[in-house]
């Protein structure tokens, strides 16, 4: 270690001397404990058991207590603690459910003093009573917390949370008979060590299992918890219920924490996978560590302060078979490394922008934000001359950039969550509803897109080729018209080309279907084939044409060709030689004899244009034949990537929930659900509850469908004896009366039920409405005047 600094710290008439350090392991640590004066610390894992001196310049090997050729499983630890008032006192946890407790002061190499065997399963944590010395207690993975008095062979007391495997058990440092335990379902409960029948108070600390607790040395009512959801947190039990007062989000699951000495406020993490750092943190800066130290190169299994009231020593173990002294002044300071300005948006679109004081003070156009109403008051946090780095609580100066309240409103958004439609109804009514509502708020190109989508994936799946032919008479101007193009834009003396007899291979049926509304030529092939009817370069020659001037429609002129057709002989320059053709009337009379043509279009000898909707379509089977179903497809997706892109995540989930499957398989998961959360957070600023609930219902990402169905619990008394009703049904355990009885018809309710919330009467929702349009008292007779919201 190059950057070691060496430290002395007085702790009444003993100092604490090093500097950083580490020493080699035998095999991976799983948890550490540093005895009473300081001297000596324990490591202990599956495959080690050894006591370390703590000298000045390095680690000591003293004792190994692994002793025996062959050592049983007793000395496989998941815990170690060494006693605070008995200094030749260790206890373990035992991967095979065994707690052990060790006497150093025994002259034998096998320093085991007592066995308990009553956990059925691998002990997670054992913990001695800081002033009681014969005190010790256990938590298992078979859900039960055992306390032991080391003067008898077996417990004392059994307690039972009635939930998941307990992961960490800690005495109160302040108060005697209070103990606190986690449990793996997010549960932490509080016990009284003289009642062991019932905790005394239990919260939801965590989505999760919670790994760790750590009571705060200085403040009694607090308690510092660590989860797999990546946070610890802070828990004021001074309070009649538990009060989370300060929350710190981590980069990986918490495995540890550790209170700081002497700094009231800071706390040390590891964590349990991933990341292998130790971070210090202040509770009230929660974004960003305080220290940090990098050197373990795998996961850190314990951390422990080296004194009690020394703030500058801290040990470590770690699954790098290392044991670690780490100094804090050659900690490093991620604030050193951080960007010293914020910036971020309002709910209203104000801009605030934070940067340090000296940065911008020299702004002499400045003016004081004093706050309005739709801002909190902001304060300077003044300097705390008793910290270690001081440059960590520099002021910072904050400016707002207010918008215009018009143009920055999100009354859009309101309305368009309200009144979109993302399920229960036909693709193609709901593209055309959330069209015309887009529409209706001027967001003419959402609308647009919504149009666009319905042609896609509805209108062309719906209608067949069979139905195009022979529905495009007057009226029919709802089916989509594919490629089009104006009559009065074809060339002259195209109209008799329109036919030709082939030269070589087999002849193809061509029909020209003409009427008063219409003109249709079917083609299943338009590309320059062999045996093709008729041949590229005529038909196009070299006229110099746009493709979509091709399929522009006319409608100004209508009527300016109902004369009879004069074609030319000759339309196009020359490129060889042609053979004349008949003329278009003789070719359109032997047109009338086939017998594919219909009366009416047998009468039509003129390409008269009625009504401007004289077309030439290509069909809607040639259509389907070249483009598949998902042809679409990633042009739909760079659609929706393009709206989040621009902050408009409510299209893109909105269309992602009408399309469904049939776009799902183009996003990823992963942005999917970045989609649905950005959603879902603005849908709960705006308070839109309803809305936000059923965009998670319907949701196709399984991380968003657990989002309701989770942390919710209902508390349901009988509205006969008022007593809390039990989680298994809707008949009360102690009057035997059903809870859900109607108080008008006085059956049971088994559909939607509505009750008072003064009498806890109700019944039938159309009962009661019905009710309370001829009395205001309550139907059951108890004389309440009831109110319904």
């Amino acid at each position: 270690m190059e950057k070691m600094a060496r430290v002395t710290t007085a702790l009444g008439g003993n100092a604490l001397t090093g500097r950083t350090m580490f020493c080699h392991l035998d095999a991976p640590a799983n948890a550490i404990s540093v005895c009473r004066d300081a001297a000596q610390v324990v490591v202990a894992g599956r495959n080690i058991f050894k006591i370390y001196s703590i000298e000045e310049e390095q680690f000591v090997e003293k004792l190994n207590l692994r002793v025996g050729r062959k050592p049983s499983l007793n000395f496989s630890c998941a815990d170690v603690v060494w006693h605070q008032m008995d200094e030749n006192l260790l206890a373990t946890a035992a991967t095979n459910g065994v707690v052990v407790t060790w006497n150093l002061g025994k002259p034998s190499r096998n320093k085991q003093d007592q066995l308990f065997t009553e956990h059925k399963r691998t002990v997670n944590k054992v913990c001695f009573h800081p002033t009681e010395v014969y005190m010790l207690l256990s938590g298992s993975q078979d859900g039960y917390m055992k306390c032991f008095d080391l003067r008898k062979k077996d417990s004392v007391s059994t307690f039972s949370g009635q939930s998941e495997s307990v992961r960490d058990v800690q005495f109160s440092i302040r108060d005697y008979f209070t103990f606190a335990a986690t449990f793996e379902n997010g549960i932490v409960q509080l016990w009284d060590i003289r009642r062991p029948d019932r905790y005394e108070r239990m919260f939801t600390a965590h989505n999760g299992p919670v790994f760790c607790c750590d009571w705060h040395p200085e403040d009694r009512g607090w308690l510092a918890t660590g989860g797999r959801d990546k946070m610890v947190k802070v828990w004021d039990m001074n309070t009649t219920r538990a009060k989370e007062i300060y929350c710190v989000q981590t980069i990986a699951s918490v495995a540890r924490v550790k209170w700081r000495p002497e700094c009231k406020h800071h706390i040390a993490t590891c964590s349990m996978m991933v990341d292998h750092n130790i971070y210090v943190w202040d509770v009230r800066r929660p974004f960003i560590p305080s220290a940090m130290f990098e050197e373990h190169k795998d996961v850190t299994t314990g951390i422990v302060w080296r004194h009690l009231h020394d703030p500058y020593f801290l040990l470590s173990g770690s699954k790098d078979s290392t044991l670690y002294q780490h100094i804090f002044k050659d900690a490093s300071q991620p604030i050193e490394r951080a960007n010293p300005e914020g910036l971020c948006y309002s709910l209203y679109g104000d801009l605030a922008f934070a940067a340090k004081e000296s940065l911008i003070s020299s702004d002499s156009n400045r003016k004081p934000y004093i706050g309005d109403r739709r801002h909190p008051i902001f304060f300077k946090r003044k300097l705390d001359p008793t910290e270690q780095f001081e440059y960590i609580s520099s002021s910072s100066a904050l400016s707002v950039f207010e918008t215009d309240v018009e143009s920055g409103s999100m009354d859009w958004f309101v309305h368009t969550a309200k009144q979109y439609a993302l399920a229960g109804r036909p693709l193609a009514e709901l593209c055309d509803h959330n069209a015309k509502v887009a529409k209706g708020l001027e967001r003419n190109q959402v609308a647009q897109t919504w149009t666009m989508l319905r042609i896609i994936y509805s209108s062309l799946g719906t209608v067949s080729s069979a139905n195009l032919n022979h529905s495009m008479g007057k009226g029919s101007t709802a089916l989509p018209l594919m490629n089009s193009f104006n009559l009065k834009d074809i060339p002259a003396g195209l109209g008799s080309e329109s036919r030709l007899d082939r030269s070589k291979g087999e002849s193809r049926t061509e029909n020209i279907l003409m009427d008063s509304s219409s003109t249709l030529i079917n083609n299943e092939d338009n590309e320059e084939t062999e045996g093709s009817d008729v041949p590229a370069d005529y038909l196009l020659g070299d006229v110099e044409a746009d493709e979509d001037d091709l399929y522009m429609m006319d409608h100004e002129n209508p009527h300016a060709e109902e004369q009879e057709y004069s074609l030319p002989q000759e339309a196009f320059p020359l490129r060889h030689e042609i053979v004349d053709n008949p003329s278009a009337l003789d070719h359109l009379q032997d047109k009338a004899d086939s017998p594919h043509v219909s009366g009416n279009e047998a009468e039509t000898v003129s390409l008269t244009p009625v009504e401007s909707f004289s077309l030439i379509s290509i069909s809607h089977s040639l259509y389907e034949n070249r483009l598949p179903s998902d042809f679409f497809n990633p042009i739909v997706r760079d659609t929706l990537l393009f709206y989040a892109e621009q902050g408009d995540v409510q299209t893109a989930v909105s269309v992602l929930i009408v399309l469904g499957e049939r776009i799902r398989k183009e996003i990823d998961e992963q942005t999917q659900e970045h989609w649905y959360t950005s959603y879902i957070d603005l849908l709960q600023r705006f308070q839109l509850w309803n809305i936000s609930n059923e965009v998670i219902k319907l949701s196709t990402c399984r991380a968003i469908n657990c989002l309701n169905q989770a942390s919710t619990t209902l508390h349901v008394n009988c509205s006969n004896c008022k007593r809390p009703m039990s989680n298994r049904g809707w008949i009360c355990d102690r009057c035997r009366q059903c809870a859900s009885m109607c108080a008008v018809c006085h059956h049971v309710v088994k559909g939607l039920f509505v009750w008072c919330q003064g009498c806890s009467h109700g019944g039938h929702l159309q009962h009661i409405m019905k009710w309370l349009e001829t009395s205001s008292h309550c139907p059951a007779g108890c004389g309440h005047l009831c109110e319904y919201t």
